[in-house]
């Protein structure tokens, strides 16, 4: 019985190293990259060709994320967040203050409300994230590519639920967002690339709704914006 469980643990501890230089194999060394006003000049660009004063003067905008349901009221900062038979009234400024539903009725589980946070924090992201280049705590730097083309480093150093994660912008010649490289927290491969395609216009503002992750396709649905 010993030699099977030793011969059992020394399996697996083959295997968890595998993976691991696996990991290390697939994944990518942050870039080199400088931050000031050719970074920040960028970063408005971008921003002027995707109509970020028209993105500013939106109220309110609705979405799905696979069956996450949001109707996100920017100028009060709370997002109606739906998923199952949960319903969360998100108060983003005061989130202790948020309501809770659970099949319809009122609700006191706590818990609900940080899932709410996280879940609507992670599908907005993949809607607004360029527009977020210039939020309290975000770096921006400049990456020259091997092509010679000029990349953008986007570091969130606080807010969401996984501060210090990185994303590397890469442009069409219209600077409309084409694809990003991710160094995040919950991804063990470093660098691992995703599409952001399929741009929308709503109200003059273009919105990507499909990204291709590996083998993940990420599509956001119900768009609309008031």
């Amino acid at each position: 019985m010993m030699g099977i469980v030793k011969k059992t643990f020394l399996a697996l501890v083959v295997i968890s190293l595998g993976l691991v230089l696996v990991i290390q194999w697939l994944s990518k060394p942050l870039p080199e990259s400088i931050t000031g006003p050719e970074a920040d000049g960028l970063a408005r660009d971008v921003q002027e060709a995707l109509n970020i004063t028209g993105y500013k003067a939106l109220n309110e905008i609705q979405f799905s994320f696979r069956d996450h349901h949001y109707l996100w009221n920017k100028a009060e900062e709370r997002v109606l967040v739906s998923w199952e038979d949960y319903q969360v009234d998100l108060i983003l400024s005061e989130t202790e203050n948020s309501k809770i539903l659970q099949g319809g009725k009122e609700s006191n589980r706590i818990d609900l409300i940080d899932k709410a946070k996280a879940y609507f924090y992670n599908d907005s992201y993949w809607l607004v994230a360029p527009f977020k280049f210039f939020d309290p705590g975000v770096i921006r730097s400049l990456v020259q590519t091997d092509n010679g083309s000029k990349a953008l480093l986007i570091t969130h150093t606080s807010g969401g639920v996984t501060p210090g994660d990185s994303y590397l912008w890469y442009f069409d010649e219209n600077l409309i967002p084409t694809h990003f490289e991710l160094w995040v927290s919950i991804i063990p491969i470093k660098g691992v690339s995703a599409t952001w395609l399929s741009w929308v216009s709503k109200q003059d503002v273009l919105f990507s709704t499909f990204h291709k992750l590996g083998p993940l396709e990420i599509t956001i649905g119900d768009l609309k914006v008031y």
